[in-house]
């Protein structure tokens, strides 16, 4: 296993489990026979890691590596089962936040879908998959191919990944247009990665010395400072104390091409429009809490892969994360879009997703009691997870039935609180959340804040 990868595996807690939620909902049942031989097909037999599960080596000798599950039983890991009444959007959140918090068996491969029954008229679909096993990027490329652009093809054969990583023309389909939230800027000093690998034991007794190991030029250095270095978030309503239980809500969908629209007319991209409604919902919650904060940071993971290249048969991790600072103390909407604007320009020009990458190798090098205290030192630097993930342009169906809607959730660590995916797919934007209960009672006020924002965005004057 990647030390990137052995990071996200030793990053379990019964708080934050790092584990990748995807739901996705139909309007009509699928034949659910279908979708085992679809995902049989096209899920566990061209990727290995769904058929393995993973064995702790003996330290300092060895880490974590991968074996063949001796015992492996797809049937194990498909489960079905049926919505109580009334069977709506909020008796489905609540399923998905009760499975969220629900450790996977560390004896089996660490994945495992829910095909429910009772969705309204029709059904849905929420699968988990081990952060080890590799990113939501990745994790999004592999789960949307087991889509189709008509109804009658999940008979096709199977293309099986690379074995190695290599440049390709990416294909086409679904899967070829799925790309990372940060597509443009992941070519970004690729080997800077390489000089923040060191001994963690150093990292831990003295962060600040690992602005020597970032030697190549000084924009690495500043990105180093900027991940380690960085003031903690304040503990707020947002960020605290944390228990097990989640909750989960979604919004209604929202029309892409409004938000496109006022990108084009204001200069701005789709990213800074929906992180400034983000941090106009968390400002919102924050003074409904009587909490006054300047600033709080989001943690956006960096796609570190081409769009165009194929994935490996192995999966893993090739991502960083950058972080966002949201100017909730700021009033004026007008103002607020222009500070996240600038702050993602100099992150698309900057070094900080690839030394972050670098950092997450680092800390998958390390023995398990060091390896939390540098978690917990990364985590306590943010207040939410947030991806932005651009899905198909058109419907595509899963074993015949065509797909309503589409959620995939990054997992939290050390003591972020909540998780925020924002989906764009069939030219409609649905935003999702999953936080911590006892902090957020109410997940559906900060989902209805965010649908509030974005509308009062899309209405401002653009001249």
């Amino acid at each position: 296993m990647s030390h990137a990868d052995a990071a996200w595996l030793h990053m379990d807690q019964p708080t934050n489990l790092m584990v990748i939620t995807g739901v996705n909902w139909f309007e009509e049942t699928p034949d659910w026979k279908r979708v085992r031989e679809v995902v049989r097909d096209r899920f566990v037999a061209p990727f290995p890691r769904f058929r393995q599960r993973v064995v702790e080596g003996t330290p300092p000798v060895s880490g974590p590596h991968w074996e063949d599950d001796p015992n492996f039983d797809l049937d194990l890991h498909l489960h079905r089962v049926t919505l109580p009444d009334p069977g709506d959007r909020e008796v489905l959140a609540d399923l998905v936040a009760e499975i969220t918090a629900t450790p996977l068996d560390r004896s089996q491969a660490l994945w495992e879908v829910y095909m429910v029954d009772g969705y309204g008229a029709g059904a849905a679909l929420i699968y988990r998959i081990h952060h080890c096993i590799a990113d939501g990027i990745a994790l999004s490329r592999v789960l949307l191919s087991l889509a189709d652009e008509a109804p009658g093809e999940d008979a096709r054969p199977v293309e099986q990944p690379p074995k190695q990583r290599h440049r390709g023309n990416g294909g086409s389909g679904p899967l070829g247009r799925v790309t990372g939230p940060a597509r443009g800027i992941a070519s970004a000093a690729i080997g800077a990665a390489g000089a923040v690998a060191h001994e963690s034991l150093e990292l831990v007794k003295n962060p600040a010395h690992l602005l020597d190991l970032a030697g190549a030029t000084r924009e690495d250095a500043d990105a180093l400072a900027k991940v380690l270095l960085r003031g903690n978030d304040p503990k707020t309503a947002l960020k605290g104390e944390m228990g097990v239980a989640k909750g989960v809500s979604w919004s209604d969908p929202i029309p892409l091409d409004a938000v496109l629209e006022m990108g084009h007319a204001t200069g701005n991209t789709v990213n800074d429009i929906v992180m400034t409604a983000v941090a106009g919902a968390f400002r919102h919650y924050l003074d409904r809490h009587g909490e006054f904060v300047e600033q709080v940071t989001a943690m956006v993971p960096f796609n570190l892969r081409s769009p165009t290249e194929p994935l490996p048969s192995t999966l893993g991790n090739r991502f960083g994360l950058v972080f966002l600072g949201l100017p909730v103390g700021t009033f004026n909407r007008h103002v607020r879009l222009s500070k996240i604007h600038d702050s993602m320009k100099k992150i698309k020009n900057s070094h900080e997703g690839v030394v972050a990458y670098g950092v997450l190798d680092a800390m998958g090098r390390t023995p398990e009691g060091i390896e939390q205290r540098v978690i917990d030192l990364f985590t306590a630097k943010g207040t939410a997870v947030v991806t932005n993930v651009p899905g198909p342009r058109k419907p595509v169906y899963l074993a015949g039935t065509p797909i309503s809607g589409v959620l995939v959730w990054a997992p939290c660590s050390g003591d972020v609180s909540m998780t925020i995916s924002i989906f764009s797919y069939d030219g409609q934007l649905t935003v999702g959340l999953m936080a911590d209960a006892g902090l957020i009672p109410d997940p559906d006020e900060l989902v209805s804040a965010f649908e509030d924002e974005l509308a009062e965005l899309l209405a401002m004057d653009r001249s």
